[in-house]
This record gives structure tokens, C-alpha cells and sequence, in this order.
């Protein structure tokens, strides 16, 4: 696994599964955007969203929302 700094925020050039393994909350957003973490788990977010002609801006906002609610009040 990369190292992923401390943060709240998910960066794009993480890769898929370094993201659902420090949040989650994000597998959804990933399975909802057809984007899985098994073959293409390894690429960056914003590589895997390139791919899939997803809109990288969108998929981030959704993204940074799952884990903010996944966070204790």
C-alpha cells in the first residue's frame, strides 16, 4: 500500500485501493461509479476516472462526502 499522508480530503493521485482502505465509506461511491477495487483497484483516481470518461471533479466531491459522513460528530 502507498503511503497516504493524514488528511481528510481524498487526493486524486491516490490509488483506488489505498482510498477504500483509509476510508471506506468511499467503496460505494467507487462501486457506484463502476469503478471496482479489484482489477482496476491499482490505478490513481484520477487515471481510473480518465479511463471511464467520468467527471474527476464530481467523482471528488462525492468522494470527500462519504468520508466526511463517515466521520463521528
Amino acid at each position: 500500500m502507498t503511503s497516504i499522508p493524514s488528511t481528510s480530503t481524498v487526493d486524486p493521485t491516490w490509488t483506488i485501493n489505498d482510498t477504500v482502505a483509509r476510508f471506506p465509506s468511499t467503496l460505494p461511491v467507487f462501486d457506484a461509479a463502476g469503478l471496482d477495487s479489484c482489477c482496476g483497484g491499482g490505478h490513481a483516481i484520477a487515471d481510473a476516472a480518465r479511463r471511464h470518461d467520468l467527471d474527476l471533479e464530481s467523482l471528488l466531491r462525492d468522494l470527500n462526502r462519504a468520508v466526511a459522513s463517515a466521520r463521528p460528530a
